[in-house]
């Protein structure tokens, strides 16, 4: 049996994307600067690459699953055209409360609730102790923890709270996640 791989797990608005709120089109996408190079870095030290995101304005009605699935599409395409592929996109189009028709339930997958990232283990054979996460919310951490993420990252600005824990370091750029992503031991290839 092959052994257990591990992952990066990243939010999309904040920690892949300049957050400007509902981003559904490619004209209004700015990365975050350095997100190209984690990706590849943890690509070259051998973790899979997730992107874990709720889409709150596919349950409000602001854009449709296949209007998303277009811009992830073109999203992915930028970053294999970088050198940094991204292993899969989950996303939540749910939200327990402004939902608008089937969107308008409580799920397993919106974070913090940890279903996006315990779907990628199960499909990707991914071993989620040895596994990081980046988030740029506390519900990325709280989901991290309750799928068994150990490592996490909380993108922030420096005045940022304390809400996440002392098991979450604070980071203020994805270089700072770069230089901590260990490379792989002989048992992790």
């Amino acid at each position: 049996m092959a052994a257990l791989k591990r992952a990066l797990f990243l939010d999309r608005d904040g920690v892949v994307n300049v957050d400007i709120g509902y981003l559904h089109r490619a004209e209004d996408c700015v990365f975050v600067p350095g997100i190209f190079e984690l990706v590849r870095e943890a690509r070259e030290a051998g973790y899979d690459v997730f992107v874990v995101t709720n889409q709150a304005g596919i349950a409000r009605g602001y854009y449709s699953e296949e209007t998303f699935a277009v811009f992830t599409k073109w999203m992915l395409e930028q970053f294999a055209a970088q050198g940094a592929p991204i292993t899969q996109v989950y996303y939540c189009p749910h939200h327990p409360t402004a939902g608008i028709g089937q969107y308008g339930v409580v799920c397993d997958c919106r974070k913090p609730a940890p279903g996006m990232l315990l779907k990628a283990a199960r499909e990707h054979g991914i071993d989620l102790s040895r596994s990081v996460m980046v988030g740029d919310a506390i519900t990325d951490m709280e989901a991290a923890r309750a799928a068994g993420v150990c490592q996490c990252y909380w993108l922030q600005n420096p005045a940022g709270g304390d809400e996440a824990g002392e098991d979450v370091v604070r980071v203020s750029a994805l270089a700072d996640v770069s230089q901590r992503i260990a490379p792989p031991t002989d048992a992790s290839r």
